[in-house]
């Protein structure tokens, strides 16, 4: 793969994984994926698609369907959800990884990853992958589904930004100040349609799991993935994880050019914190300090090293966290837990008062821990928006595991450093422990004989919804009208009320917009009951966040014929287009500040427009007046959308 000089990283991936296309930025490439990955709030859908799909068993060379988001067993739906994931895996050949075993993309940068390989996972923080030099992308479930059966994964060509790392981080600095002083310079939209790789002598100074802090919050600018070269680092990662036979060196070649790059000096790097309810608003902990904090949860994908548990523990031994704080630790995998116990740090953090939860994504997806109302949570998770935590006015803000232990101590935003030099604390100097037990007691194998296992379906799993072609015509209301930067979990929430429905769309889809707007559901049903069905407004950066495609499969259960908006984020894009709903784009933002809810929407001559054109003209009959849309669809993705859907294309083909 070394052998052209002439390309970055990201260039050298793909194009030792270039099926069909041409690497020109925007145009549209297919990818062989070597390996899948699932979790379970998006996965039972991917088992049921497999299902209507016919296929007999997983063609990735290696697929892994974890447990990992809807851990909460209030009633009988998760429970029953596990099992039947768990018997899909017996079924189409997938590696197992049980409830309570850790955060998938922690548990696969453990066992699984390998420089040089591709990864799709159904989760869009699959990105934390890049951190060993893989090119790892988070998408929709259906995309994730034909990647399983061996079918290439198809994206626009990314552009590659380059970031150049010089210096070393200051004491009580660490990796996510580097990922939330990018999202303060560049914001969540800064990073959309490019892959980010990341080189230069400051990469020497970050670990594996320093480098998977980084690359996990790639999602939150946008960005299609992040990559990390392999070098010694990462050698000395997959050594400690007894997987030293899985190294290669790979890196950028020595005439590599970027689309565009950066340098960024880690010398001058400051504790950093993203105030509510974006990750986008990042300002120095200064700048906030002294406000009055509730909760404090540490762990998520997003800080889920041995490093980022073992520094709040030196932070908080001998003393005790205020008692107007809840102290809230997420472990990220039993392998972690096993270290932290051998370490001592799982004993210390226990006598500081702190609660120990299961090992999962837990507070981050909004299962258990949401705050108390009106009550500021400093949280080392990757997003903060409105009513992810399970509190619809909640007040989460972001920060580092040194900021988040600091404040615990003291009951208010705090900036470590000034936390240290009132305590007389001395900077602890973090040492790789000489050992690492890998843990594979709840990672099960692959059945080698699937042919005879059946499928174990709770009365909550449903079969999906059949959807027809889409029309040549259709006269629909503007039932909602949304500003900049709307994310999925505004769309379709997550959280312990929403989530164990997601293999039940008729159900779920009472949560549809519910953030944003709590008539979206009556008034969606309304249309459907009238059989004309609706459209939405979108402005910039439309369903940003993650990739659950129950933002897009439930509106479009409900009526939702199409969105309309400035732009969109990739994966949410592609996942409306999935599901036969279309993308359109305005033209210019006159046209979108000239309709509002309960406008009257007239389409005609719609498939020749999908088929054969890149504009459609619009006419808005509450004004009178006509506007042009545009959309930009590959031949595929159009042949996807007259047919109603992916599914629908599937069974054509």
């Amino acid at each position: 793969m070394n052998t052209d000089n002439n390309l970055n990283l990201a260039q050298k991936l793909i194009k030792s994984h270039l099926v069909t296309g041409e690497m020109k930025a925007g145009e549209e490439i297919g990818l062989k994926i070597d390996q899948v990955l699932q979790q379970d709030a998006t996965g039972t859908l991917i088992m049921l698609e497999l299902e209507a799909i016919g296929l007999e068993k997983v063609k990735a060379e290696v697929a892994v369907q974890y447990v990992d988001h809807n851990l909460l067993q209030a009633d009988f739906k998760n429970a029953d959800d596990h099992l039947f994931l768990q018997s899909a895996a017996k079924k189409f050949g997938y590696w197992f990884s049980r409830p309570g075993n850790g955060i998938s993309h922690v548990v696969h940068m453990e066992h699984f990853g390998v420089p040089g390989k591709t990864l799709l996972g159904s989760d869009s923080h699959t990105c934390s992958g890049g951190s060993l030099g893989m090119l790892a992308i988070g998408t929709g479930g259906l995309d994730v589904a034909l990647a399983a059966a061996g079918k290439p994964y198809y994206l626009k060509m990314p552009k590659v930004w380059g970031i150049r790392l010089t210096g070393q981080l200051s004491q009580w600095v660490s990796a996510k100040d580097i990922i939330l002083e990018l999202l303060r310079r560049y914001d969540v939209k800064g990073g959309v349609g490019y892959i980010i790789e990341y080189f230069g002598p400051g990469l020497n100074t970050l670990s594996a799991w320093d480098r998977h802090v980084i690359a996990n919050m790639g999602a939150e600018l946008g960005a299609t993935a992040s990559v990390f070269p392999s070098d010694l680092r990462t050698r000395e990662f997959l050594e400690k994880e007894k997987r030293a036979e899985d190294w290669q060196q790979f890196s950028a070649g020595e005439n590599a050019r970027y689309d565009r790059q950066d340098e960024l000096d880690l010398d001058v790097i400051e504790p950093l914190i993203a105030y509510p309810s974006s990750p986008g608003n990042v300002v120095p902990v200064k700048e906030v300090e002294g406000r009055p904090v509730s909760q404090v949860v540490v762990g998520s994908s997003a800080n889920p090293g041995l490093r980022d548990f073992w520094i709040v523990g030196e932070m908080v031994k001998g003393r005790t966290i205020s008692p107007d704080i809840s102290l809230d630790i997420n472990p990220s995998s039993r392998e972690v837990i096993q270290t932290l116990g051998v370490m001592g740090s799982f004993v210390t953090l226990i006598e500081s008062g702190a609660r120990f939860h299961q090992t999962g994504c837990m507070g981050c997806i909004g299962m258990g821990q949401a705050p108390a109302t009106g009550k500021i949570s400093l949280r080392t998770v990757p997003r903060n928006f409105p009513g992810r935590s399970g509190t619809l006015d909640d007040q989460v803000y972001l920060c580092s595991p040194e900021t988040a232990a600091a404040s615990a101590v003291t009951g208010k935003i705090t900036d470590p450093r000034d936390f240290a030099d009132k305590v007389g604390l001395t900077y602890p100097e973090f040492r790789e422990p000489e050992y690492v037990r890998p843990n594979f007691s709840m990672l099960l194998p692959p059945e080698k004989e699937t042919k005879n296992i059946q499928l174990e379906k709770g009365p909550n799993i449903k079969t999906l919804p059949d959807f027809s072609e889409l029309p040549d015509s259709f006269e629909v209301p503007v039932i909602l009208k949304m500003g900049n930067n709307i994310s999925t979990d505004e769309i379709l929430k997550a959280g312990a009320d929403a989530l164990p429905l997601r293999s039940n769309i008729e159900e779920i889809s009472k949560f549809a917009y519910l953030v944003i707007d709590s008539n979206y559901y009556k008034n969606a049903r309304s249309t459907q009951d009238s059989h004309s069905g609706h459209i939405v407004i979108g402005g910039e950066n439309y369903a940003q966040g993650s990739s659950r495609e129950h933002a897009a499969l439930a509106p479009r259960y409900l009526g939702q014929k199409a969105v309309i908006a400035l732009s969109y984020a990739r994966i949410g894009w592609q996942n409306l287009i999935n599901f036969g709903i279309i993308p359109f784009e305005f033209s210019s933002k006159d046209d979108y500040n000239s309709i509002d809810n309960r406008h009257i929407l007239k389409f005609a001559n719609v498939r020749i427009a999908i088929e054969k054109e890149d504009k459609l003209t619009v006419l808005d009959k509450t004004t009178g007046k006509s506007f042009t849309l545009k959309f930009s669809l590959s031949k595929r993705q159009r042949k996807i959308l007259l047919a109603g859907g992916m599914i629908n294309y599937l069974k054509k083909m």
